[in-house]
């Protein structure tokens, strides 16, 4: 029996452009498979380039791509049909120039081992081992996770695991949480190493979305008007404070700008989101300058910091060696970059990590790097349109949370590395070799995923006419005539 007016079978329901589910299924299966030629296009590239002949490696790391992203596509049409068909694609891209770049660099690195006698460990099957976890995590998050608002039975519990996890670091001996590159943010476990700070970031937003639906009035409330300003009540800057000093103990403890940066711009954003009070922003932009500045006064590996931010040529062999080479392979590339396989991004530190941004910048240009951001962008705000669709506040703030956190995480990465904030050493989501990003962004995303197949759901149980089961996320603009 077919739906009156609509063309599709009983119990199928179209979006607003008439997009059915198998539709969907479509149109994310084509742009995977895009993602997966472009993948291989550009993996044969860095080959022709640096090695100047073709290898069977391609052809096995082009399968396992394609391999492992079909599964993944087929799950998530099977566990949230309804959710937003871009989404995955944007990860698989993403995760696949960084692939990329990391094979390039392995290439570029064995080549000078050999010619100086020495060995280089190749970090590419490392990489793809790690991103078979993280779907298999992903997977798991969104099997186990049928409904997202049960999460907020779990809020204070999430939000104690996550401050144990954050401080975890600080507290342990140098055995097991050693100091790597000025940060003590990493725990050296056998045979691995694991970074708690990007797993904690998670349980902590999941705690900051629910306990800001519950105590939301307390935020709206105003105290004293000063100056024109309703300045927040004095009781009710206990969480803004908590979180401050949060921040303050990452960054003083575990010398870690970045994890703090992204924390407390991250709950600022979802409290003034919850509370459209724009004051909150300022308090807590104000807080967290304060903070800065005696940390500044206080330790020195922040003035370090800061003053290769402000000029690392000044001590360019020692504290400001990497940033000006990456800011020599950035004038290199230049608009159109140098080509896949044709720079030298090998000779920047780190570069198939931290600095990865300014190895693309270098090979694909200013083009090549807008274009990586515009995909992180297209992310961001299809987690965002969910984010708005979503009918439960829970989940408006959560995707709202999870999709700034990205970009946010984004902004400190490019930032540090064109110099326009002081370097963090935080990794680019998905683009970076290592395990611990990878894997907590991918739990990020399938929360964002369960989110949008929830908003694009069409509710069921109603008798409405076949217009309006339209899935709120695909609904235009109606214009509504005030009644005389």
């Amino acid at each position: 029996m077919a739906q009156p007016g609509s063309g599709l079978p009983a119990g199928q329901s179209g979006d607003a452009q008439g997009t059915t589910a198998p539709t969907r299924r479509g149109t994310e299966l084509s742009m995977l498979a895009f993602a997966a030629g472009l993948v291989t296009a550009a993996l044969m590239l860095v080959e022709a380039n640096q090695d100047e002949k073709l290898s069977l490696r391609i052809l096995w790391y082009g399968m396992a791509y394609l391999a492992l992203f079909a599964i993944a596509h087929i799950a998530v049409r099977k566990l949230a049909p309804y959710a937003d068909p871009l989404i995955l694609p944007c990860v698989a891209l993403l995760n696949g120039i960084g692939l990329v770049m990391i094979y390039r660099i392995d290439l570029a690195k064995t080549e000078a081992a050999l010619q100086s006698n020495q060995e280089w460990e190749n970090a590419v099957p490392k990489q793809i081992l790690w991103t078979t976890i993280a779907l298999i995590l992903f997977l798991v998050v969104l099997y186990v996770i049928k409904d997202h608002r049960t999460l907020t039975r779990y809020a204070y519990t999430f939000g104690l695991v996550g401050l144990f996890l954050l401080a975890l670091p600080a507290v342990l001996p140098s055995v097991v949480a050693p100091t790597i590159n000025g940060a003590k943010i990493w725990l050296r476990l056998p045979g691995v190493s694991i970074q708690p700070g990007e797993f904690a970031k998670i349980l902590l937003l999941i705690f900051f979305a629910a306990f800001l639906v519950s105590k939301r009035d307390l935020f709206i409330a105003a105290g004293r008007r000063v100056l024109g300003v309703d300045l927040p009540r004095a009781r009710d800057l206990g969480p803004i404070l908590f979180c401050w000093g949060v921040s303050v103990m990452v960054l003083v403890a575990e010398k870690d700008l970045g994890t703090s940066l992204l924390f407390f711009g991250t709950v600022l954003v979802m409290l003034y989101v919850a509370t459209e009070r724009g004051i909150w922003i300022g308090v807590g932009l104000a807080l967290f300058v304060g903070g800065c500045l005696v940390a500044y006064q206080l330790f020195s590996h922040v003035r370090v910091r800061v003053a290769t931010w402000l000029d690392p040529f000044a001590d360019y062999n020692n504290t400001g060696y990497q940033l000006a080479q990456a800011l020599f392979g950035l004038g290199t590339g230049g608009v159109g970059g140098t080509g896949l396989g044709a720079g030298r991004p090998d000779i920047v530190p780190y570069a198939n990590s931290d600095f990865i941004t300014a190895a693309i910048g270098e090979e694909l240009g200013f083009i090549g790097l807008a274009a990586v951001l515009m995909v992180y962008m297209l992310l961001a705000m299809r987690g965002l349109r969910s984010a708005v669709a979503v009918r439960d506040t829970f989940g408006k703030l959560l995707g709202g949370g999870l999709s700034f956190a990205l970009i946010m995480q984004v902004f400190v990465v490019v930032g540090g590395v064109t110099k326009l904030i002081p370097l963090t050493g935080i990794t680019a989501p998905f683009l970076s070799a290592g395990g611990s990003s990878l894997l907590a962004n991918y739990v990020l995303v399938a929360l964002l995923l369960r989110i949008s197949d929830a908003a694009r759901r069409p509710q069921t149980g109603q008798k409405l006419k076949p217009a309006n089961q339209v899935p709120i996320a695909e609904a235009g603009t109606v214009m509504v005539e005030r009644p005389q």
